[in-house]
């Protein structure tokens, strides 16, 4: 067991403390966090986003150059209302070398981990930074991190590689789909349900729409790039809500649609949008506004997140599976940040403790040993950039 393991478990008991669904202010754990590292000596800079109760951090321990390695993470967690947690979910408890609470696998064990590295890597006379970057809001489109890529380009933050602490097992992962999150919503016209031809029942054009993008979700598995590493191998679509209405006998007037998909590869995006958009705009609008003029259809675009494209050439790949041992990298089907810093320039893989599995479950938890691993992998990564 890592020699840190002890300021690991510290770390994340004040961590999981931290109520921070993604309804709620990061504020006070990026405090905490921001107060640690600048004891330490760090550089931090934090960015308040419009609303001014959401934060990312960007701290950086050694010289202010070029170059360097990020360790990210992102600070919120998903809610756990209407779940049966066996313990206060909001505080760390330990059974059987497993420490349970909301976010210990997703991904506050790996924060932890960072902060308990933070200390020794001070008194390192390191050639390269090590960068900290911690973001709000990755569970709702990555809203963090997509304002924060550009801040860092502006200001320029250029790093050679990145480490995304995502839970994976500490398996290495040098690629994953996309994720597109959208609500497309329905306007048409109220009345009585005796009289269904003298309103648009807004619930029936979402239903509409709902199979069409059924239909799409199909025609993706035709376009499934030829050697495919993704399981499943195309572009998935997933409708999660569809809402709408009041009563029985009343035609519904609204209606909304929460659905989502997950690109493998550039221009299936396009492909289902650009469909969804005909369907719109040649068949459902004209329909809806032969009856009532002022029927819409409107799409907010939830979050579009860059997938991590499998890369030959990936210095962050090739320094942890020298550090680990790893012959091997693998792609996974959920979605991270690391796309986005990909799209920075820099060479990114996703490696963390905890399995995926026990995210967002109740009783989640990372074992004590995969927190050791994961500290021992840090370890190499700042004497890597004392060579």
């Amino acid at each position: 067991m890592s020699h840190l393991l002890p300021a690991t478990e510290e770390h994340l008991k004040h961590l999981i403390a931290c109520p921070t669904v993604s309804s709620e202010s990061n504020l006070a754990m990026m405090a905490m966090m921001g107060d640690h590292l600048e004891h330490l000596g760090a550089k931090v800079e934090i960015f308040r986003d419009a609303t001014g109760t959401k934060a990312n951090m960007f701290a950086t321990l050694g010289p202010d150059i070029p170059g360097g390695v990020v360790v990210s993470g992102h600070s919120d967690v998903v809610p756990v209302t209407d779940q049966d947690w066996s313990s206060d979910p909001f505080t760390l408890t330990l059974r059987d070398d497993h420490l349970y609470g909301r976010g210990t696998c997703d991904m506050k064990g790996f924060i932890a981990a960072a902060l308990a590295l933070a200390e020794p890597v001070s008194k390192m006379t390191l050639r390269r930074p090590l960068h900290l970057c911690f973001t709000h809001d990755e569970e709702v489109g990555c809203l963090g991190a997509r304002a924060l890529v550009p801040e860092l380009q502006r200001r320029g933050h250029a790093p050679r590689m990145a480490i995304i602490g995502e839970p994976t097992g500490m398996r290495l992962i040098e690629g994953h789909k996309g994720c597109c999150e959208y609500t497309t919503r329905f306007s048409g016209l109220e009345g009585h349900g005796s009289a269904p031809d003298r309103g648009v029942n807004a619930v029936l054009y979402a239903l509409r729409y709902t199979q069409r993008l059924m239909e799409m979700a199909e025609a993706l598995k035709a376009r499934a790039p030829h050697g495919s590493r993704f399981d499943p191998p195309w572009t998935t679509v997933n409708v999660g809500r569809l809402a709408g209405g009041v009563a029985h006998n009343v035609i519904p007037g609204k209606a909304e649609v929460d659905w989502e998909m997950r690109p493998v590869q550039p221009g299936d995006a396009e492909f289902v949008n650009e469909a969804l958009a005909h369907c719109i705009e040649n068949e459902l609008l004209p329909a809806m506004r032969a009856v009532h003029p002022d029927a819409e259809i409107t799409t907010e675009v939830i979050g579009e997140v860059a997938g991590l494209i499998p890369m030959e050439d990936n210095a962050a790949r090739d320094l942890i599976s020298r550090l680990t041992g790893s012959n091997s990298a693998d792609v996974v089907p959920f979605g991270t940040e690391a796309g986005l810093f990909q799209q920075m320039g820099l060479s990114v893989v996703v490696c963390g403790p905890g399995e995926i599995a026990q995210a967002h479950k109740p009783d989640e938890f990372v074992t004590r040993g995969q927190l050791a691993q994961c500290l021992g992998l840090l370890e190499g990564i700042a004497h890597s950039l004392v060579a």
